[in-house]
């Protein structure tokens, strides 16, 4: 482990540039170990990044790192969102604004970690103002989705929004069911008001992305690997326990990957063995769409490796502690 920086020049520097830092990548990079290394190197605190963590009672497939290794580094927006409700990437966005500002009041650096690049674009592009998810309707629609298939959501897109209907594949039924969801709430088109969209926060212009990515073929064994741990450990009495309680079998916590397989599992739809495979190949599919999202991110820094390599820390925090300002973060 890195020693704490505390006092230190490179500290001091950090501080007055004002830097946000984030850690992002694909799930099972080693994003948590370099955040953790990174906060107690630049005295900083961190803030969850991730659109699973941030729910509550939802543990086991979700790689939120024990109180007892987080090594006395605060962490912000983890285990605090019921998981009967659904929980947007605008309201992360304004808690994640909140908490850095409360965090560099204490004169600390903010450390955002995690593999949500839609949440990160939203901090750095805020969508335009939109109603809270009314959680009726969104049931409605989840039920026609589930009982008849994204493809009849896409239609009755299109009679509400024909402009958003051309834009969206059937396939990509969340945002195809929040355009639905905006337009009965509000009467209006989501393709007609996207265009009112609010300028970049102050704090874009101060972020250091560093965007891991590490040999492919290590990265995917270490996915087929950490998911049969998750089984091993108890993933499917947690889900039958949630489903006990009443938590929605289609919440939006109960359908994050690892989840939603033991949901099927536990309805007859497929073998224990199914299910495993079936989250195994989801997460890699997962992988391989969040680096494809951050390649199309603006001035983010590619950092080879995984994140719990001592070499990969070092070259993190010497980029960091580096008085120059690269092109790269430009």
């Amino acid at each position: 482990m890195i020693t704490p920086v505390r006092e230190s020049s490179e500290r001091t520097q950090i501080n007055n540039l004002r830097y946000i830092i984030a850690i992002v990548g694909p799930t099972a990079a080693g994003k948590s170990a370099l955040g953790i290394e990174v906060a107690l190197a630049l005295d900083g605190e961190i803030i969850n990044c991730d659109s699973v963590q941030v729910y509550q009672q939802i543990e086991i497939a979700t790689a939120k790192v024990p109180l007892a290794e987080r090594h006395g580094v605060p962490h912000h927006l983890i285990d605090f969102v019921s998981p009967y409700r659904t929980f947007t990437a605008a309201d992360w966005a304004r808690a994640a604004t909140q908490t850095i500002d409360e965090i560099e009041s204490r004169g600390r650096v903010a450390v955002l970690v995690g593999g949500t690049g839609f949440y990160l674009r939203t901090l750095r592009q805020p969508l335009f103002p939109s109603p809270v998810t009314d959680e009726d309707v969104r049931r409605r629609l989840t039920r026609i989705r589930t009982n008849r298939g994204p493809e009849r959501l896409h239609r009755i897109l299109r009679k509400f929004d024909p402009a958003e209907a051309d834009k969206l594949h059937a396939a990509d039924w969340p945002r195809v069911q929040r355009a639905i969801e905006f337009y009965l709430q509000t009467g209006q088109r989501i393709s007609a008001e996207r265009p009112v969209r609010p300028s970049p926060p102050e704090l874009a212009g101060r972020m250091r992305i560093f965007v891991l990515h590490p040999a492919r073929d290590e990265l995917y064994a270490r996915i087929n690997a950490r998911t049969e741990k998750h089984f091993a450990d108890g993933l499917v009495d947690e889900v039958q326990r949630l489903l006990s309680e009443g938590v929605p079998p289609d919440s939006s916590a109960l359908g994050a990957h690892g989840y939603r397989r033991v949901v099927e599992y536990l309805k007859g739809q497929r073998s224990l063995e199914s299910a495993i495979e079936q989250t195994q190949l989801d997460v890699r599919h997962y992988a391989k769409r969040q680096l494809t999202w951050f390649r199309r991110e603006p001035g983010v820094e590619w950092i080879a490796g995984f994140g719990d390599d001592p070499a990969v820390q070092k070259e993190v925090l010497t980029l960091l502690t580096d008085a120059r300002v690269t092109d790269n973060c430009l």
